[in-house]
């Protein structure tokens, strides 16, 4: 301290400085105590556990050795021997020893991981982890190996033998007339690794014995069942097929036809449809084409022509008078037909079907009137002649002309000669005459059926229809001659030769047809609304004429020696020319010089002669 100038020092007190020394000298020998301790708990458990190491499943290793611990571990587990693992699966097991599955306990291991606590991170940390452990404990997990490999292949075994098996979709097929099915099956795999993950977690536990379940993967198959498809595939094969028929109603004397088991078969179509869920079903269908082609194919027998009404034009009054009504036709409801057929095919019931039709209504019928069809006034008429006629062929001439008697053809439609004709035979009134059969001239039903066809071309020519189909005779013929010469005449020969022309008017045409035996004409008249066109013909020109052959004479039986009956005369051939020229009202030329062509072949003389007779060819 500082006085008046003079400095002074205090005394020292020896206590002060001695308490410092006494602490660190306490310190001091406090950290050689326990470095000495230390040192003294090192030495003791140089090469032992240290205390605080848990039991080992039930065994105590702390302080022990290695080769101790190793001694007490082997004396208390025989786990490569006895312990054993079972696999469950629904009501099946599978039991297999650890050796089988390659587990082994691995004594040295585990003794080495509890040797090695606190000894293995550095003085201070060691020293930390021994007094932890001293203090708390610490657990010691057993090492357990096993060959996994070994493991895969003792599941892979069970698996492909006992668990594992694809996924199949039930099936359907039809054999010898009747549904086959096959079932489905859930598909099945063994989860090899996820089995493993489970094994090793009760390898871990060092039990003798462990059960648990295989892991398994189930795949659920798209299509079910197909037992309902198959009672509806036995349904439609039923023995009985089913049986189309038509109503006796309909006046028909025909059918019935049965589709077979078989034929049913092979219309069927197994269809595999998917759901929207991402499973499938089987629906069974029948398809059409068959059913439909033979509906099309009897349709022709089944199908009733509707018929117009006929008339003939009174020139008095101008009014229709009818001859005949109209008659409404029919055909066949394919569209109609085709569903109840396949109703049938299902149904355990009634496997009839009757044919169903469509009523085809008449174009003209019996109230309809002059004006409203147009038929107003005789448009034009046609003549020839069939002088010198047997009684036959006057006879088939006339039974041939009624056919058209009556007739109307509507607006911009063809007529056509054969349809109208129909069938000549014995049956309709039709007698045996002459006709042209191939190069000669024989006895056959309907000779002068040609006289109508010829009459009905040339009344057509003159009132200007456009001519579909024309063929000429083989050769020239008196008959067709007289009044217009040759090369207007036009033979017919069903179905391959047909005379044909067009309405191409915006009016009905009403034809009458009239055969009188007294003069020996046919007349075909045309009734209709005059358009006021005009027809010019030029012609005819003959070219090309070829002398009649030498006269043949045929053997026929049932004429006696001698006898010569000429059945035609000698003509000889050329090429005829017809030119025809249409005017509309005005004048203005519709057609100029339509060309008409006819080629006739020179003809000999034909004769009838006995057999025998020196003159037969």
């Amino acid at each position: 301290m500082t006085v008046r100038g003079y400095i002074y020092q205090e005394e020292s007190n020896p206590w002060t400085l001695r308490i410092p020394l006494l602490a660190i000298t306490g310190v001091v020998l406090l950290f050689f105590v326990l470095l000495t301790a230390f040192a003294g708990y090192q030495w003791m458990y140089q090469d032992k556990i240290y205390p605080g190491v848990s039991t080992i499943y039930g065994v105590n290793v702390a302080g022990m050795t290695r080769d101790e611990a190793r001694i007490a571990l082997r004396e208390r587990f025989t786990y490569d021997q006895d312990a054993s693992f079972v696999f469950h699966f629904n009501d099946q097991s599978w039991e297999m020893t650890a050796s089988e599955l390659g587990v082994s306990f691995d004594i040295d291991a585990t003794v080495n991981q509890a040797y090695n606590i606190g000894r293995e991170r550095g003085i201070i940390r060691n020293m930390w982890d021994q007094f932890n452990t001293w203090r708390n404990g610490t657990s010691v997990v057993p090492v357990i190996t096993y060959n996994q490999s070994e493991a895969e292949a003792q599941l892979d075994a069970v698996a492909r033998s006992y668990i594992n098996q694809p996924v199949i979709d039930a099936t359907i097929t039809i054999q010898n007339g009747a549904a086959v099915t096959s079932p489905s099956q859930v598909g099945r795999s063994v989860d090899v690794p996820a089995t493993l993950d489970l094994l090793e977690t009760e390898i871990t536990r060092l039990s003798t014995r462990s059960e648990f379940n295989l892991v398994v993967n189930e795949t659920a198959p798209t299509v079910w069942e197909t037992n309902t498809i198959a009672e509806q595939i036995n349904i439609a094969l039923d023995p009985r097929g089913v049986t189309f028929y038509v109503d006796s109603a309909t006046g028909l004397d025909i059918g019935p036809w049965t589709a077979t088991p078989q034929s049913i078969e092979n219309m069927l179509r197994i269809e595999r449809i998917d759901n929207e869920d991402g499973t499938a079903r089987y629906e069974i269908n029948i398809t059409d084409e068959q059913v439909r082609s033979f509906l099309e194919r009897i349709a022709p027998e089944l199908r009733k022509e509707p018929l117009n009404a006929r008339f003939i034009f009174n020139d008095s009054t101008e009014r229709l008078e009818i001859l005949e009504p109209s008659q409404t036709g029919r055909e066949v409801n394919v569209e109609a037909t085709v569903p109840e057929f396949r109703n049938a095919v299902f149904s355990t019931g009634d496997r009839a079907v009757p044919i169903s039709f469509i009523e085809v209504p008449a174009v003209v019928n019996e109230l309809a009137t002059a004006e409203e069809l147009g038929i107003t006034e005789l448009i034009q008429s046609g003549t020839t002649y069939f002088v010198g006629s047997t009684v036959a062929r006057r006879t088939n001439l006339t039974v041939a002309a009624s056919k058209f008697h009556g007739l109307v053809i509507p607006p911009n439609s063809e007529f056509s000669f054969n349809q109208w004709l129909g069938d000549v035979s014995l049956d309709e009134g039709y007698e045996q005459a002459l006709i042209i059969y191939g190069n000669q001239t024989i006895t056959g039903v309907g000779g002068g059926v040609c006289q109508v066809s010829t009459t009905a071309f040339q009344t057509a020519f003159y009132a200007g229809f456009p001519i579909l189909e024309r063929y000429p005779h083989g050769y020239r013929v008196g008959y067709y001659e007289t009044g217009e010469g040759p090369g207007m005449d036009a033979t017919v020969y069903e179905p391959v030769v047909d005379f044909r022309f067009l309405n191409d008017t915006p009016y009905h045409l009403l034809i009458e047809t009239y055969a009188n035996p007294g003069n020996s004409t046919l007349t075909f008249r045309f009734y209709s609304t005059d358009t006021g066109r005009t027809v010019t013909k030029d012609g005819p020109y003959i070219r090309n004429v070829r002398p009649a052959p030498p006269a043949i004479y045929r053997a026929t039986p049932g004429l006696s020696p001698g006898q010569a009956i000429q059945v035609d005369y000698a003509v000889s051939g050329s090429d005829v020319y017809v030119y025809r020229t249409v005017r509309d009202a005005e004048g203005e030329i519709i057609v100029e010089d339509e060309e008409f062509v006819s080629h006739y072949i020179p003809w000999p003389a034909q004769f009838q002669v006995a057999p025998g007779d020196p003159r037969a060819n």
